[in-house]
């Protein structure tokens, strides 16, 4: 069945960007918790701006696409983090906490995949991956005015939500670039 395959290539890659983020835990710590969501959402920005940017022209810089998803999935972790805790003055979560919350994200965003897989049927396979740049980048453009509005929003769903969708996408950009089929 199609979505028992779903399931499991999005298990492999959400390992995949859960591993980078544990490494980059022990470099760096939780020093992303001083940055607002704002900044987050920015970051998430730069991300999806060079994916979008890579489609059009040859990348000087050594780097492929995959690793702007796998960025895009955990600052969007980091995002709901500092939604739920709000930003701090400084690095205050230990690995373990910080580990504890991106499982639990992640976890909300496995559900929310199944519910939305449910009802369209899996379209994103479909999808070039291109167009799910796009899509994130589309959510970027939509959080940035919402956090404009400071959250004020007449019919459309909040910042957490966006975060999701865009970590959904990334995971399935990462699918279909074949990361996490080793986790």
């Amino acid at each position: 069945m199609e979505s028992i395959r779903t399931y499991q290539e999005f298990d492999g890659v959400m390992k995949h960007c859960r591993n980078l983020y544990l490494q980059k835990m022990h470099d760096y710590g939780c020093a992303w918790r001083i940055m607002r969501p704002s900044s987050i959402t920015d970051q998430i920005y730069i991300k999806a701006n060079r994916i979008h940017t890579l489609h059009d022209k040859e990348a000087m810089v050594d780097e492929g696409i995959a690793s702007e998803f796998i960025a895009i999935v955990n600052y969007s972790v980091m995002g709901l983090i500092q939604l739920e805790l709000g930003f701090a003055d400084r690095a205050d979560l230990d690995e373990e906490r910080a580990t504890s919350l991106y499982d639990r994200y992640a976890g909300e965003s496995l559900e929310l995949m199944k519910r939305k897989n449910h009802d369209y049927g899996e379209a994103w396979r479909g999808m070039r991956v291109s167009s799910m740049a796009d899509m994130i980048l589309m959510k970027v453009y939509r959080t940035k005015q919402i956090e404009d509005l400071e959250g004020e929003t007449l019919v459309s769903e909040g910042v957490a939500a966006n975060y999701m969708d865009m970590m959904n996408y990334a995971v399935f950009a990462l699918i279909k670039l074949g990361v996490g089929n080793d986790a």
